[in-house]
């Protein structure tokens, strides 16, 4: 890549209502539940559930929780996306690259085809996505580059593109996370990692993410020097009736305590901002499911944010696209 290029980074993450009202959780839902690659069940069975039945209960019920976690600035996750914009904006300013960072999400506000937009306006010369999804999913990682497949096919301008696919044993990755973990981890606290989980079928179909949260699970726990008896792996956030990854976050927290594990500290390293699944799911509903089943003492772990660390990592991501090593 030539050095003095024009380059467009887009930031992108999955979304949020734009409000925490149910009308704008169920346009939201609508948007994400409709996507082929999220459910992938006939629409014409799946649609009118949907509209008729599941929207308006669950609209109804996580209204509710995202008004106990709404900011001025909005949803958390797009007030921290805000954040880690400015930070990422600086980082690259600092290092003289001619860059312009863009805030994308595949369903909501600000949208894919929004940043696509201003990216081209400002005359770029080449346009970089990354996915705040270190371990890739087609439901996530996919659905994104779908997202923005379909903004460029609304373009003639388009210009050439890399997209990171993935970044789940990236080393800098690996030891943000550690280190984050270090300064929080209490000696006689057990360490349990939570990713989001997907239908088992997705994975019976090619999906290889479980493989891949293996992967950063097994590299920060050997960053820490961790025995297998300190930690633990599991997923989160099912939805529906059918069988998703297991083991489950929720039973494995409810019966944790009759397995001995009496003090506990859970992080979400398939999370690079704090939101509803983190801080209502995680932080909330799931301690009080541990502490009301025998638990001691329970810690969340924050997602890396917009802390230094966490940037300098999307930077020097972006920076290896910029500058290719050169081949021997």
């Amino acid at each position: 890549m030539i050095a003095n290029q024009k380059i467009g980074i887009i930031l992108a993450n999955l979304g949020t209502p734009d409000a925490p009202t149910s009308s704008a959780i169920s346009r939201y839902l609508w948007k994400f539940l409709t996507d082929p690659r999220v459910v992938d069940l006939s629409p014409y069975k799946w649609y009118p559930l949907l509209k008729a039945v599941i929207l308006p209960l669950r609209s109804k019920r996580i209204a509710k929780n995202y008004q106990a976690i709404w900011t001025e600035q909005g949803s958390p996750l797009l007030a921290i996306s805000r954040r880690q914009k400015d930070a990422l904006q600086a980082y690259l300013d600092k290092q003289h690259i001619d860059a312009q960072v863009e805030i994308a999400m595949t369903y909501g506000n600000p949208s894919m085809q929004s940043a696509v937009k201003n990216l081209l306006k400002n005359k770029v010369e080449r346009i970089i996505v990354l996915p705040l999804y270190p371990q890739y999913s087609s439901t996530t990682t996919g659905a994104l580059f779908d997202a923005f497949a379909h903004a460029l096919k609304e373009e003639r301008g388009m210009v050439p593109f890399d997209f990171i696919h993935s970044y789940h044993v990236d080393e800098n990755y690996i030891n943000a996370l550690a280190d984050s973990i270090k300064v929080r981890l209490k000696s006689d606290e057990f360490l349990l990692f939570s990713y989001h989980g997907i239908p088992l079928r997705y994975e019976n179909m090619g999906d290889y993410y479980r493989e891949h949260c293996k992967q950063t699970t097994l590299a920060v726990v050997d960053k820490l020097g961790l025995t297998e008896n300190q930690w633990g792996i599991t997923f989160q956030s099912r939805f529906g009736r059918e069988e998703w990854l297991q083991p489950y976050t929720d039973k494995f927290l409810q019966n944790a305590a009759s397995q001995g594990i009496h003090k506990i500290a859970v992080i979400c390293p398939g999370f690079s901002v704090d939101c509803l699944e983190t801080i209502e799911e995680i932080d909330e509903e799931n301690r009080e499911n541990f502490l009301t089943n025998g638990g001691q003492s329970y810690q969340y772990i924050p997602a890396l944010n917009a802390e230094p660390q966490h940037i300098e990592m999307m930077g020097k991501l972006l920076l290896a696209k910029i500058f290719p090593p050169l081949k021997e």
